[in-house]
């Protein structure tokens, strides 16, 4: 094992741990740090997805389980979202036409739901319950499938913050929505990058076992340790990350 795995591992176990947390799977995370540490750029999207698809499945079963996952409420976003997510990933597009858009738009949600933490309780008592209406359900799945394809992210970053502006749902079923659409959106892109590349991801047991332990205490802390208000600020955080990522990549 050198070195460079080792740190590798610590990292990802990091990102793991702090996006689990909020239902999402981190690959953005995970690229961030395999492209730091020098990973040959063709390895890096598949075993971002196949890390995604592993810490995904363990919120997904996690978070179903205690009952924040409605598949009622997931299923328009889902529906929409797989088409468009396939047609914009075709679109080549300069980065400078969308990241500082987007960074902006990410940097103004994370302002939000920062502001909002601590009214987290009441708004949770008020959507506990909702049913995430059909149409609109399917047009903000259809746009957060456009910005997944033109961006290669899984989307969450933008469907969370989304669900609670709306006042959808209450905060910990926001997660669980957003990690059960992570899931099958990242199954779906892993299948296709494999159909239409072959490159096969070269995750190492290692760095499989780090995002695990990782998902494990994340989402623990997701469902039991921390309070509502302290799981918007966690989001709010992982929302300014998201948007450092896009203002400078």
């Amino acid at each position: 094992m050198s070195e460079t795995e080792l740190i590798l591992a610590l990292l990802l176990l990091g990102v793991a741990t702090l996006y689990s947390s909020v239902g999402h799977a981190g690959a953005s995370g995970y690229i961030a740090v395999m492209a730091l540490l020098g990973l040959a750029p063709e390895q890096i999207r598949p075993t971002a997805l196949t890390l995604n698809l592993l810490v995904g499945g363990i919120g997904l079963l996690r978070f179903w389980r205690d009952g924040h996952v409605r598949w009622r409420n997931v299923l328009p976003f889902v529906l929409a979202s797989a088409p468009a997510a396939f047609l914009a990933a075709q679109v080549k597009l300069p980065k400078e036409s969308y990241s500082i858009l987007l960074g902006i738009v990410l940097l103004v949600a994370a302002v939000g739901v920062f502001r909002h933490a601590g009214r987290a309780e009441e708004e949770d008592a008020a959507t506990t319950g909702q049913r995430v209406p059909w149409l609109p359900g399917l047009l903000v799945g259809a746009g957060i499938g456009t910005l997944s394809g033109l961006t290669g992210t899984g989307g969450a970053i933008f469907l969370t913050p989304l669900l609670l502006f709306a006042h959808w749902m209450p905060t910990r079923e926001a997660s669980g929505t957003s990690v059960a659409f992570v899931w099958i959106n990242s199954l779906t892109a892993l299948a296709g990058l494999l159909h239409a590349t072959g490159t096969l991801p070269t995750a190492l047991p290692l760095w499989l076992g780090a995002v695990a332990v990782g998902a494990l205490i994340g989402t623990q802390l997701g469902l039991r340790w921390l309070p509502v208000n302290m799981l918007r600020r966690m989001l709010g955080l992982v929302l300014l990350i998201a948007a450092a990522k896009l203002f400078f990549a």
